[in-house]
């Protein structure tokens, strides 16, 4: 134990996700080591995130205006809808450059575990935008976990009977994996999600 400000540092860097009790000592000794410009911009990085960063009101997206930069774009295809858990996960799927429609953040996955039901995530949202007739399909791209498949299969219960179609990504072996390393449950969905190669 320390005395005052710095146990009270490594407390609340402590508090963060990922950090454990060791990260959040040596985090804690980084920044008092640390110029103080470099400590005094980082503090104000996260003051101005705080400030100025909110949720798209359509698609709950990070974003500094009220609709994110996909929301507002036209060319974005409105008939597809990509749900998935996190912002992150927006990020990870943009990257690809192979989906051209819009997304739906839910702010987690449904964990009984965590207390996190369906309630606590924006379902109701996700459902109020499919209202209109607009959106065709729906693409489950919740994580291939416990939680993520939970997840997937509430909702896909939930917006078949709207009449959207609902997709779901495929999963299996990564490009460059060896099939011995594979567990049995990703070995099985690389089976079920094989494609047929033409002539």
């Amino acid at each position: 134990m320390y005395e005052g400000p710095v146990q009270d540092l490594i407390d609340e860097l402590g508090r963060l996700p990922g950090i454990g009790p060791k990260s959040a000592q040596r985090l804690a000794f980084h920044i008092l080591a640390a110029d103080a410009e470099d400590v005094l911009r980082l503090a104000d990085t996260l003051r101005l995130v705080k400030d100025t960063v909110k949720f798209c009101e359509i698609c709950f997206n990070v974003s500094e205006e009220t609709q994110c930069r996909v929301c507002r774009d036209p060319r974005r295809d409105p008939s597809l809808i990509c749900v998935v858990e996190e912002s992150k996960d927006v990020v990870a799927v943009e990257r690809t450059r192979e989906f051209r429609g819009r997304y739906h953040v839910l702010g987690g996955a449904i964990s009984p575990i965590d207390g996190i039901g369906p309630g606590d995530l924006k379902i109701r949202e996700l459902c109020l935008r499919l209202a209109d007739g607009v959106v065709t399909e729906v693409i489950l791209a919740t994580d291939p976990n416990l939680e993520g498949e939970a997840t997937a299969t509430y909702l896909s219960r939930l917006l078949i009977p709207m009449g959207v179609r609902v997709s779901r990504l495929a999963s299996g072996l990564p490009v460059g994996g060896d099939l011995e390393y594979a567990d049995e449950v990703t070995l099985g969905r690389a089976f079920e999600g094989r494609r047929y190669i033409d002539a």
